[in-house]
Formats: C-alpha cells, structure tokens, sequence
C-alpha cells in the first residue's frame, strides 16, 4: 500500500482526499453507473469552495504512468465513462490567430494529420466563414482526416467555427459536412460589457439569437452542434443558467464555457463550472467544455480545476499558442492528467498517445514560426536538461529523483542514450529507423533528401545527433509549397569592399533565374538580390539565428518574419482588430548564409501561396458579434 506525504498549503484552491477515501473509485475500467446521472470526482459545492489548507499526495506518483484505457465510443452529448476527458484541439482556429502565425492549406492539412496521429478527439479545423482558403482547408481535412478511421474504430471529429448568423453556420455546416463525425460550433458574447459596448444587444435579443442559431445548426442535418457563451467568465450568472438552458433545448450536444480574457482565477473557474452544473436545466444531457486563455498565465490551471469540477471536454492547442497570451496548452493538461489524473484527479483519463507530443509540437513550432521558449513545461529545450550538480547527483542515481515524466512518454529520447550513433558511415536504412523513433515517417523522396542533406552534415561533424537530424526535417520537409527554390549562392564580404551576394533561383516553371547585389552585409546583399528576382518588395520585420548544438560545426537555425510592402489590410472578424498578414519562414544550414537565404524564400514561398489562394470572402455579412 502506498505511503502519503501532507505538504501544506495554504493558497491550494481544491482539497483532494486520500485515494482510501469514498471519493477515489479503484478502478475506473471496472465501474458502471447509470448514464442519466454519472458522477464526477472530485467535485466543487455549488455555491462554496471547501477553505482546505492542505493537499494530500500520493508519494506513489508515478513517472511510470498506468496502463491506457480504451477510448469510449463517441456519442455526441454523452460520453459511456465518466473519468474521460475528450480533447478538443483548437490550434487551426485560435492558435492560427497568433501574430505571424499564418498557416497555408497545405501546412493546416499537414497538422491534422499530426493531431489524427496525437488521438485528439475534436479538431477545430477553422473558420470556413473567414475566407475562401479558410473554407477549402476545413473541407478538405474534413474529406480526408475526418474518415481515416483506424483499426479501433477512431475518428476525430472534424469542426467548424461560427458566429451566431445563419451564414457563417452555413459555411461551417458545407465544410464540415464530408466528414464522419462533423461538428458546428456557434458562439455569441454574453458578458454585460460585450452586450453594451459590442454588440449594443440587450439580453432577450442575444437570448433569441443563441436559441434560433443553435436550432438552424441542427435543421441543416448536423446532429453534433457546440454553443459558446463568449466571455463566460464575466457573465451574470443567472443569465448565463438561462442561454445554457435554452440552447439545451433547442439542440446543443456540448457547451463551451469560455474564460475568454483569462481574467478567473483556478478556484473562481471551478466554481463557475460547478454552479453551471447544478443551476443549468437539461445540463445532464450534454457535455461541459472548457477554454481558458492564458493572460494571467492560469490557463492549464483553470483547465484542470474545470475538469475537477466536471468538464468532460478540455479545448487547448499544441504549444499554447493562440489570441495573444495563448491557450491552455495541449501538453501540459494532456500530461498533468496522465501523470497525476489516477492519484489527484478523481481517476481521469485522456485517449491521446503521449509520443507524438514532440513532434506534433516541433511541426506546429516550425509552421508557425513561433518559437517554444527554452523553460517551456513537457516540450522545451531545457524541460528535460539538468545542470545543477546535486540535480545531477540524483539523475545519476535515480531519474525519478527529479524527473516526474519520462521523456521517452512524449516521443523524446535522450541523445546519449541512444542506441545508435550516426555518422558519415552511416546508411539511409539507420537514418530511416533513426527518424521513425523520433516521430518521423517520411516516404521515399523526403527521405531521399534528408539523406543526402544528412550525408554532407555527416561529412563535417563526427557525429550528427537528432537536434540536427531535427533540424535537417524541419527545412527540408515543413516548408511551404516551391515558388521559387534556392540553386546556388555566392557571397564575398569583409573590411576590404562592400558585401556582394550572386543568387540562383528556380521558378516554379523550372527556369533559372540569376541576380547580382551589394548590400551592409553577406544576408544583406542575398535577400535584395532575392528581391530583384521575384520582384516582391517585403518588409523584414524580425530575423534570428540559433546553433541546433554547440561547437563551430553546429548547424545555423534561422527564422524570419516578412509583410508585404503593399499587403492587404484586413478585419478579423473574431476580435475587430484590424491586421496586416505577416508570414514566416526557417532554414537550417551549416553556413549560417545559406540558412538565412532558406529562411527567407521560405517567407515568400509561403505568402506568394497564400496570396494566391486568398480571397476575402466579400458575401460574409459583417455582423458586429465575434468569438
């Protein structure tokens, strides 16, 4: 039997009993429970939080997690166990609302598939409404991701977003529609700030907007229809029992409490989950949903007291990226409830398969340009890096000592404990089984380049180790589609005369075009005779460069943010803010030079695409009602 430690403290918000006591259940494969009332652990009073000054923890908590339990079957307003937690992935929708984090049809689809691979249960695919790219990339995620069903019957739910207007719903219902498990998700504010200064609504008006909105979604044939109360968090209660209680009626299968500026604090979140729980009529019949925002930094926490509270469905992206601070981050509530949802958690559980986080994470890291700061929780550089000597002292003794996650559970292997060390002996079937253990399945041709990439690296280092395989994936296969591909480049600088950069390009028609330039310096000068050959004037707004590993011969690194000198002023229409797209791009070389010429016809490749799909779609109605 398992030991317990009492650590005080008094600023925890939840008093968690002893798993002895009545709460904790053994086993949550061996329970059954009526489906009309299934129970939640542990729960929050409806009007009070317990005043608990301490928290009792299982000294038995494992790095070694317990054996995964079998997903549920998938009933829209229903899930069979009562401890499962269902993922709800938004990194496609409000991840994508991140400056600089513009994502092509091609990269969305890539990412969806990753999430397939991750087991998410929801994909928030996008907002068809938005535009006419946004439209195709949800479609098409729809047609294929959302009917690859695997050998265990699982199929992520493809969804889409929309205002509350029959339009927008429309547009969410033609994309989303293709796929086996399609889902509308419809929102309007009902905050009294929002209602006053937003949308100039009074509260029957928005009340009948929400309940004919909810019941258009179903009359269209779909039968999985999610409503959000935008900005829950700084609702009127009582109004906020009586929307949740008409969309009910009126066919919402999930309702998604938004803490839409991060403002709640973990006990004040919990608790509004638990008050919506026992003041909502019809509430038993649908799932509670969470979305935290990250601006005060609690957006995992306020996750997990709303899951402790009884949301059944969590909505986080990959990384935490989204509307400024972010989202509740996939990793971090997908690991908290892995590692301490057994002991802590009442016994809930997640179905997603933890070795992909590393690579769902580098892939949307590399698509969006948005870097993970080194102390980032589960997926930073320094999460698994211990440099202390008495830290060090107890790894060598007992990893346990001071790691709680194994990082092999995420699809991380240590580099000095790899089995295989690869070198320039090394052949393409070491190289292959090598990428494949590191989350990377790659066909004939990616591998075919990776290979010969990986050769002439190996030609230059000793010993080439998987930040450099990393990196090597991340600029010859997370690129945008070819507009224009790098051929040669020479460059001449120093003290002596001005810097001069001769570059090659080929077009996307296979012709060879060929400019000369002088600049301040080597990347100065190649990217204005980039300029001269694709004859699209940019703004550089950031550029940056890292070493993969140390030592003269690491490989460069290096990132870039462009906007076009005449780009297109547009309104998102979520926020009313208005934007300039900005477009990001990497390139990773052992000549820091070629790295940085990577990155930048990376940027244009990515923007000549989008500018050519993108086309504002001009029927959208603009309605002053947002997310």
């Amino acid at each position: 039997m398992a030991s317990s430690i009492l650590i005080s403290s008094k600023f925890s918000p939840f008093h968690f009993p002893s798993p002895k006591s009545s709460l904790f259940l053994p086993s949550p494969t061996s329970l059954h429970f009526p489906s009309s009332n299934p129970p939640h652990f542990p729960s929050f009073p409806s009007k009070s939080l317990p005043k608990a000054k301490s928290l009792l923890i299982s000294s038995s908590l494992a790095p070694t997690p317990p054996t995964p339990l079998r997903r549920p079957l998938y009933i829209p307003n229903h899930i069979p166990d009562p401890n499962y937690v269902r993922i709800f992935d938004t990194t496609l929708r409000d991840g994508e609302q991140s400056p600089g984090a513009t994502l092509t049809s091609k990269e969305k689809l890539d990412i969806a598939r990753q999430l397939a691979k991750l087991g998410v249960d929801i994909i928030e695919a996008g907002f068809p409404a938005a535009s006419k790219d946004d439209f195709e990339a949800v479609t098409a995620i729809a047609k294929e991701v959302g009917n690859a069903e695997d050998e265990n019957g699982y199929v992520p739910v493809i969804c889409g977003l929309s205002r509350c207007n029959e339009n927008d719903i429309k547009a969410a219902w033609e994309a989303v529609k293709y796929a086996k498990r399609p889902r509308i998700h419809t929102f309007i504010a009902t905050s009294g700030i929002h209602l006053e200064y937003k949308l100039r609504k009074s509260k029957e008006e928005v009340l009948d907007i929400a309940r004919s909105m909810v019941r258009f979604a179903r009359s269209l044939g779909c039968n999985d229809v999610e409503f959000s109360p935008e900005d829950a968090g700084r609702s009127d209660r009582e109004f906020l029992y009586e929307i949740l209680g008409e969309v009910i009626k009126a066919g919402a299968t999930t309702l998604n409490i938004p803490d839409t500026v991060g403002i709640t604090m973990p006990s004040e979140f919990g608790q509004l989950i638990a008050d919506i729980k026992a003041n909502t009529p019809g509430i038993e019949n649908v799932i509670i949903s969470t979305h935290c925002q990250n601006d005060l930094g609690l957006s995992t926490a306020n996750t997990l007291a709303g899951a402790c509270a009884g949301a059944r469905q969590v909505e986080v992206t990959i990384n935490g990226i989204g509307e400024r601070a972010g989202n509740a981050s996939l990793e971090e509530v997908v690991m908290a409830i892995k590692c301490r949802g057994e002991h802590v958690l009442g016994g809930l559980y997640t179905g997603i398969n933890t070795q992909h986080i590393v690579m769902s994470s580098k892939m949307v890291e590399d698509y969006t340009g948005l870097h993970i700061q080194p102390h980032k929780a589960i997926v930073g550089a320094n999460a698994f890096a211990h440099e202390s000597g008495i830290h060090q002292d107890g790894m060598l003794k007992h990893k346990s000592t001071y790691e709680i996650i194994s990082p092999e559970d995420i699809g991380l292997e240590r580099s000095n404990e790899a089995g295989i060390v690869l070198g320039k002996l090394s052949g393409r079937h070491a190289l292959k089984d090598r990428l494949k253990e590191l989350g990377y399945e790659l066909d004939d041709e990616q591998l075919g380049n990776i290979f010969w990439r990986f050769k002439a690296v190996a030609e230059q280092k000793k010993r080439v180790i998987d930040a450099d395989l990393i990196a090597l994936v991340s600029d010859e296969v997370f690129q945008p589609e070819v507009v224009w591909k790098l051929h040669d480049l020479q460059v001449t600088c120093g003290t002596l005369g001005l810097s001069t950069a001769t570059v090659k390009l080929i077009g996307a028609d296979g012709e060879e075009h060929v400019a000369c330039s002088v600049g301040t310096g080597p990347v100065d000068s190649a990217y204005k005779a980039i300029d001269l050959i694709t004859k699209e004037p940019v703004t550089l707004l950031e550029y940056s460069m890292n070493a993969v590993t140390e030592g003269i011969d690491a490989i460069a690194t290096t990132r870039v943010l462009i906007r076009a000198e005449k780009s297109r002023i547009s309104t998102n229409i979520l926020t009313g803010e208005i934007v300039q797209r900005t477009f990001s791009g990497n390139g990773a070389g052992m000549d820091i030079v070629v790295s940085s010429v990577k990155a930048y016809i990376g940027a244009l490749n990515k923007m000549l695409g989008f500018k050519e799909q993108y086309q504002t779609k001009t029927s959208i109605e603009r309605t002053p009602v947002s997310a």
